[in-house]
């Protein structure tokens, strides 16, 4: 396991916890759809704890939501022409209150109403395994949580 290597890595993640909006950089998240072909799509990151774990909140109707329900292996990929972090694990669709208050960021009540909306629900990925690369010094790490 390279510390230096996960603690970059859940710097530029935790950066980005609250943030909304455009930039250079990509997350991705990776569902199986119900043919178990892999699917891909570009999602606000809402809150996160380092690599540990990430969540991002989405309407209860969408695709996801079926795909999630369906299996709940996913992938998230964050990236720049910088770097890549890389994150394999599973994913829980959440709809009670209290766990959406606390993956909720205010500036979504904009574009989504009020957080005990029951059309909105919170994604939580747990990371399993990680792969991280860092173009600046060539550092490169793979592991397990």
């Amino acid at each position: 396991m390279n510390e230096k290597a996960i603690t970059r890595a859940s710097e530029i993640i935790n950066a980005k916890k609250d943030y909304i909006g455009g930039g250079t950089d990509f997350v991705v998240l990776s569902l199986i759809d119900d043919e178990g072909f892999p699917t891909s799509a570009p999602i606000t990151l809402s809150k996160a704890d380092g690599i540990k774990w990430l969540s991002f909140l989405g309407a209860i109707d969408s695709n996801k939501v079926k795909r999630i329900k369906n299996c709940n292996k996913a992938c998230v990929n964050i990236s720049t022409s910088d770097y890549n972090i890389t994150l394999v694990g599973t994913i829980e669709v959440v709809t009670d209150l209290e766990t959406k208050k606390q993956h909720w960021q205010d500036v979504f009540t904009e574009h989504h109403g009020a957080v005990d909306c029951p059309d909105h629900c919170a994604f939580v990925f747990t990371t399993k395994r990680y792969s991280i690369f860092f173009m600046d010094d060539f550092t490169e790490a793979e592991g397990i949580l």
